[in-house]
């Protein structure tokens, strides 16, 4: 009897050296990129009036994810902290998203905002793994 095993297309991930290995940080930062280079000046002729809220917002993601895999050792609880404000960021940008397509419909280009939209939603589940498998290791007392 022959047996068929499947091969697996597993590949495995690229070691996080540091935060710039993090693909929810890579992913966040090409999304901030996109929306100051892309969206900030049609949504400045259109005066949409949060999109200093909406940039502000795009930049603290990846910032919070610098910072939380900086401070995962020194302090647990607050690298898991601010990895929970990254989700929270990626929900507020999908709000603002949301609403942008909302209010501006056809006048800004829909698969970008789509796109981005997108990205954000599955960032934030990708961090929020990213949460549990570090809560998996508490670091040893100093």
């Amino acid at each position: 009897m022959a047996y068929s095993y499947k091969t697996s297309q597993f590949t495995p991930k690229r070691p996080v050296h540091s935060f710039r290995d993090l693909e929810v940080y890579q992913r966040t930062l090409e999304a901030s990129v996109v929306i100051v280079k892309d969206l900030k000046g049609k949504l400045t002729k259109l005066r949409y009036p949060f999109l200093e809220h909406m940039i502000n917002a795009a930049m603290s993601i990846p910032l919070w994810l610098g910072e939380a895999h900086s401070i995962r050792f020194g302090n647990h609880a607050t690298g898991i902290l601010l990895l929970e404000r990254a989700m929270a960021g990626c929900n507020k940008l999908v709000i603002y998203l949301e609403q942008i397509r909302g209010i501006y419909g056809s006048k800004l280009d829909f698969d970008l905002i789509e796109s981005l939209i997108k990205k954000y939603a599955e960032t934030r589940g990708k961090i929020f793994r990213l949460e549990k498998a570090w809560q998996k290791f508490e670091p040893p007392k100093r």
